[in-house]
């Protein structure tokens, strides 16, 4: 993704103010966006079976249509669900009083779980509508398939299935807000040197907005996230040989997965410190306790990050160069094997002649 020429002010203009991600975005990077304005975006990249691909140019463009009426589907069922059953399923009521005092903790968990869900579509609208935009312009074309399928997903911010179904932390992160959790990624974890997840968290709840609500909604996901990698790395191995016992973690994964979500995410909706914290006192913290004693239980696996980032970023010119000395010896030592080799024929023809 590096770009190593200097964007002209009418590149890069074009770039911060173009009207497709002027409203909700989605975000997308200064390469693919430039690539596209000249009209360099409709290469045919065909994986073949072995894993190589092979890079042709379209004789026509690809045409959008299909893909931007699926997506303007999606917008549509969005909207009306948004309409209709989001009204109905309040997240507020989450903190009322008598709802708090008679429901059992079954009930409160699954209406938790049902009212955030229905809280959801009205960012599977924004997004998808932005992503049809760019669609519908041309961009946002990843490729073809193996089967020869045209891809419009190269600036997706969502995916709905995927979010809904997902079994991690992990995998409901990586399909939500994709591009922005993607610049995330590059500016901040990457380069991070020391908890990286912690600061990848705060700066996404800096980049949100001043409300107190997105704060506690990060907070609270760093631990989610570290509990639930510490979980997977030292429990996930023990149920995956047998596919039913896999089916069974899978389907309580899920359930853990969407209530963890849910419980994270409702200072967000909230937004306010005073109801949040109601909420939070109201489950007693109970997710908030389980996860630092699944962090005290656990132990996290360190990743080899820092030296898998300086191999990465060692300059061309220094493995050249570490290539030459490379040659360099292995030319000298033939010399000398060469040069040893023709004193020993010497010293021997000389002997004989003796």
């Amino acid at each position: 993704l590096n770009y190593r020429r200097m964007p002209s002010l009418l590149e890069y203009l074009s770039y911060n103010c173009n009207f497709m991600g002027i409203l909700a975005g989605p975000l997308c990077s200064y390469k693919d966006y430039i690539t596209f304005i000249e009209g360099r975006s409709y290469q045919l990249q065909q994986s073949e079976a072995n894993g190589k691909e092979d890079t042709k140019y379209e004789q026509t463009d690809p045409s959008p249509n299909i893909a931007v009426a699926q997506k303007l589907l999606i917008c549509g069922l969005s909207l009306l669900f948004h309409m209709t059953i989001t009204k109905t399923l309040p997240v507020e009521y989450n903190i009322d009083d008598d709802f708090r005092a008679t429901a059992s903790w079954p009930v409160r968990f699954f209406y938790l779980y049902v009212s955030l869900m229905a809280a959801r579509p009205k960012y599977y609208f924004a997004w998808t509508l932005a992503d049809a935009i760019n669609n519908a312009a041309g961009f946002g074309f990843r490729g073809y398939d193996k089967n020869g399928v045209t891809r419009w997903d190269l600036v997706s911010n969502l995916r709905i299935q995927q979010i809904e179904f997902s079994t991690s932390f992990k995998m409901f992160l990586d399909n939500w807000n994709i591009q922005t959790a993607l610049w995330l990624k590059r500016v901040c974890y990457e380069r991070a040197t020391f908890s990286p997840t912690i600061q990848t968290f705060i700066l996404s709840a800096i980049w949100h907005g001043v409300y107190p609500g997105y704060y506690l909604t990060f907070l609270t996901g760093v631990l989610m996230t570290l509990a639930a990698r510490a979980i997977r790395n030292n429990i996930r191995h023990y149920f995956v040989e047998s596919p039913a016992v896999k089916l069974c973690y899978d389907i309580i994964t899920w359930m853990a997965t969407q209530v963890a979500i849910s419980y994270t995410v409702v200072p967000f909706v909230l937004l306010s410190v005073k109801p949040s914290l109601t909420f939070y006192s109201s489950c007693y913290f109970c997710l908030h306790i389980a996860s630092i004693l699944v962090l005290l239980v656990f132990p996290l696996k360190r990743t080899q990050k820092g030296s898998k980032k300086h191999e990465s970023i060692q300059p061309v010119w220094s493995k050249k160069l570490e290539e030459e000395n490379l040659l360099q010896k292995n030319s000298y030592s033939t010399t000398n094997n060469s040069f040893s080799q023709k004193q020993e024929i010497t010293c021997r023809y000389q002997a004989l002649k003796q």
